[in-house]
């Protein structure tokens, strides 16, 4: 059995929220999204990505014969395929949004999902916004950031330091609504009973540390509980930017399917 918790929260700067996230429970998803764009479009491309992943996959589980958006890649799973055409779908929807709007103009946002197909998990990603798992005490990234400085680190061209200290920290180099065609990253895992999974924008990880998640995540028993004390922790430390985290717990083996219920998309 899973459970699950999630709160957004505009924070200590920013006058609006520019994240969004969702869940389709019955089916194992969970969406968050970090909107960029000036006035108020990056509120408007995060919903557009949720609301268009949770729909494709939902109308997906209803019909399987539904066509994949793109190529399918081989090599990994029907689930984590349908995942990826959510995301080429949101990416399409948003970018056609902008060009219709001279206001939206520039609009994109980030995207991070996970699906649970019986005892595996799916993983898809673009930009910044992170997926980590917790297991046996050790808090693991399963995401790698699309960003400059997140890039810069990985060729050995910046120090772990110097990123902290960049002015660059939102420079990213792969985000939805950009261009008229986006590959998200994507990525399987097995689930062992007692994992814990965590999706957050970098209003979270900018502003508390590795540690201070893990900590959080492994003595908050209830995902309500620990969503909210993270969010609470990131405030607390300054607030610069919107901040939103889900939290999903393996609480049991499963035994045969999964039974979910409910269907949430939030927003401050």
């Amino acid at each position: 059995m899973i459970k699950f918790g999630a709160r957004t929260d505009t924070g200590r700067v920013r006058e609006n929220n520019e994240d969004c996230y969702g869940a389709v429970p019955e089916i194992g998803l969970f969406v968050l999204s970090d909107g960029m764009g000036g006035m108020a479009s990056g509120e408007i491309a995060s919903r557009l990505a949720v609301e268009t992943i949770l729909a494709h996959c939902r109308e997906a589980q209803a019909n399987p014969s539904l066509p994949l958006v793109g190529e399918r890649i081989e090599g990994i799973s029907d689930a984590s395929n349908r995942l990826a055409s959510a995301i080429r779908l949101a990416n399409q929807v948003i970018f056609q949004a902008a060009q219709k709007n001279p206001l939206q103009q520039g609009m994109g946002a980030t995207v991070v999902a996970i699906r649970f197909t019986d005892q595996r998990l799916s993983v898809a990603h673009a930009g910044d916004s992170r997926a980590y798992r917790l297991r046996a005490g050790a808090l693991q990234q399963l995401t790698e950031d699309h960003s400059f400085i997140a890039e810069s680190v990985r060729r050995g061209f910046m120090t772990q330091a110097e990123a902290g200290a960049s002015k660059l920290q939102n420079v990213l180099l792969r985000a939805l609504g950009v261009d008229s065609e986006l590959e998200a990253e994507v990525a399987e895992d097995v689930v062992m009973e007692g994992d814990t999974f965590l999706l957050c924008s970098d209003g979270l990880t900018h502003e508390l540390s590795d540690s201070q998640i893990s900590a959080v995540l492994q003595h908050a028993h209830d995902p309500r509980k620990a969503a909210g004390s993270l969010v609470d922790m990131a405030n607390r430390a300054g607030g610069g930017d919107n901040i939103t985290v889900v939290v999903v717990r393996e609480v049991a083996k499963p035994s045969g399917a999964l039974a979910w219920a409910g269907r949430l998309i939030g927003r401050s």
